[in-house]
């Protein structure tokens, strides 16, 4: 089975409640299983509670203030960090601020090790606090614990229905490239790869069905963490650095825009040059879990939503742009901080 076909087959089980272990097939399940304990033990398990990110950036900058809920596991906690000013949620909140122009009011909710299975409660808080945009950072750790990729995909597709049909738009960060993790040793390092691109394929799929889009983190990591190690990745060799998160959050960033509608009217249009453009969902998902900062969102062709082979959808690689050094968060904000709480009260940060 190809790729195409096996990221639609697995999307397809997670929505009818099927176990999706087909199409990994059981032999390699049972690979990974026992060779997800070994690197288990050399990773380790995270227990440091990363600086909360929650609190209001881009001060002084005009309203109306734009609000995020960030959701996920680690990454989008920024395990590893000591600084606010390294996480995740400060460098996405802080580009997201500089580019919008606007003040930006961030509520973290992600869960050092969550797992897909831990948003409902997650966005069960966030839906309570009304954000414009939530962004959610998901997959890895159902991966390295070997939950079937169908559960995953099922619970990310609830959490996405239920933001959406509570008005919120939704960008996720796909399961990461997990090859490019050094303490995974063979063969777990191959099997770790092609089942979280199936994954984040997969995710792809529903997250779109589901009325959100995705960005691919893909390999975003990988070249960086082959060349310098210690800069890009934690002292635990699968976290982040400081240098990692700002990656991490420098691709998502174009997409929070667009999903705002933030964006410059010349981007608005794919363009070929940069190898966008319209294609079937599943065939995007497969060439997006390839390709760190590509953008998956659903559009239409004709006046219809869906073709012979599924769901429109437009492919995009946005552009990046500098942004500052991260700000850390304040607590209050001078104006317009109506039905906004003080930083430091989310129900579940780091």
């Amino acid at each position: 089975m190809g790729a195409t076909g096996a990221a639609r087959k697995l999307a397809s089980a997670a929505a009818l409640g099927g176990g999706g272990l087909s199409v990994l097939g059981a032999g390699l399940y049972g690979v990974l299983v026992a060779e997800a304990r070994f690197a288990r033990r050399i990773i380790g398990n995270a227990t440091d509670i990363p600086p909360d990110a929650t609190g209001w950036y881009g001060r002084g900058r005009p309203g109306p203030a734009i609000r995020i809920a960030l959701l996920g596991d680690s990454a989008a906690a920024g395990y590893g960090v000591e600084r606010v000013e390294d996480t995740t949620g400060a460098h996405l909140a802080t580009g997201v601020a500089a580019q919008a122009d606007r003040r930006v009011h961030l509520r973290s909710f992600a869960v050092v090790g969550a797992q897909s299975s831990a948003l409902g409660e997650q966005v069960d808080a966030a839906i309570g606090t009304h954000p414009d945009l939530a962004v959610v950072l998901i997959g890895a750790n159902d991966v390295t614990n070997t939950v079937l990729p169908s559960a995953s995909v099922r619970h990310l597709a609830e959490g996405v229905r239920r933001l959406r049909e509570a008005g919120i738009v939704v960008v996720v960060g796909t399961c990461p490239d997990l090859g490019t993790i050094r303490p995974i040793p063979p063969p777990l390092k191959q099997i770790a790869r092609e089942w979280s691109r199936r994954l984040a394929a997969a995710q792809t799929i529903t997250v779109v069905e589901n009325g959100g889009r995705s960005v691919s983190l893909g390999d975003i990591l990988g070249p960086e963490f082959d060349a310098a190690p210690a800069v890009l990745f934690g002292p635990d060799r699968f976290h982040p650095s400081a240098d990692g998160y700002k990656q991490l959050a420098s691709v998502l960033v174009p997409s929070c825009l667009a999903a705002l509608d933030l964006l410059p009217e010349d981007e608005a249009m794919p363009e070929p040059r940069r190898r966008e453009g319209i294609l079937p969902v599943a065939a995007a998902a497969v060439r997006a879990a390839r390709t760190p900062g590509t953008e998956v969102d659903g559009t239409e062709v004709g006046g219809t939503q869906r073709g012979l082979r599924g769901r429109w959808v437009e492919l995009r690689h946005r552009r990046r742009r500098p942004t500052p050094d991260a700000e850390s968060p304040g607590e209050h904000e001078e104006e317009d901080t109506a039905g906004v709480s003080p930083a430091g009260t989310s129900p579940a940060s780091g």
